[in-house]
């Protein structure tokens, strides 16, 4: 199979349709059929599940309430989890090998960290985060947008590299040699998908994030409502 081309399988309403949304829907299924067996025979898998994730972002956001944080932290993780480590199953490949789902998964970080922000901190108490000095704004854009590429290419790079020295060497030793890089492979996945998780975690902590100033501000006004 062919890493480093992604060739179009079909076309979907005029929409044409590449190997890796293939290899998504693939994945996505085996999520889904995976999940129901758990929960069907090994409930409790889902709570180790839960807590693992739980402690991920209770490590990094250092709010009360993870509510808000968990379905998205959880679903990117067990996502990129599965896509990293997708081509170890024969004629399949991995979907964050395209820089297109890299990309994606990097655009879904970058709006939920301002979605977050704007609704903890209200939209112009975000917006004053980013403006504090006004000269320092410029920049915090350009931070943004760089680490939204930074994340795009990290995990694209990771998972390509890790792919063809698997295939490369396939191809010269098919027998022996390749497994204990496919295992290599397996725990660059594994890693790469705990690595994305907690950047994703930080950039929603550094946005929600009130700083001592701000919540003794809002704690005296809160008390000034209670005893006017």
């Amino acid at each position: 199979m062919d890493i480093a081309t992604h060739p179009i399988v079909f076309y979907m309403f005029g929409l044409p349709i590449k190997d890796t949304v293939v290899m998504t829907w693939i994945m996505m299924g085996i999520i889904i059929l995976i999940m129901l067996l758990i929960r069907k025979f090994k409930p409790g898998l889902l709570e180790i599940l839960l807590e693992f994730i739980s402690g991920l972002v209770r490590d990094v956001l250092y709010e009360d309430n993870l509510n808000p944080y968990l379905p998205l932290i959880g679903s990117l993780f067990i996502f990129i989890l599965f896509a990293n480590i997708l081509s170890v199953v024969p004629a399949l490949k991995s979907p964050t090998s395209d820089i297109n789902t890299t990309l994606a998964l990097a655009l879904v970080v970058f709006f939920a960290v301002h979605c977050f922000g704007i609704r903890k901190k209200g939209l112009w108490g975000y917006i004053k985060t980013f403006s504090s000095p006004i000269y320092l704004f410029p920049l915090e854009i350009v931070g943004q947008l760089s680490r939204t590429l930074s994340l795009t290419i990290r995990l694209f790079g990771n998972i390509v590299s890790g792919d063809l020295i698997v295939a490369i060497v396939f191809s010269l030793i098919p027998v022996i040699a390749p497994i204990p890089l496919i295992a290599l492979s397996l725990i660059t996945g594994i890693l790469q998908a705990y690595i994305f998780t907690i950047l994703a975690s930080l950039y929603i902590a550094s946005a929600v994030e009130i700083n001592i100033e701000e919540a003794q501000i809002k704690e005296a006004k809160k008390l000034q409502r209670m005893t006017s």
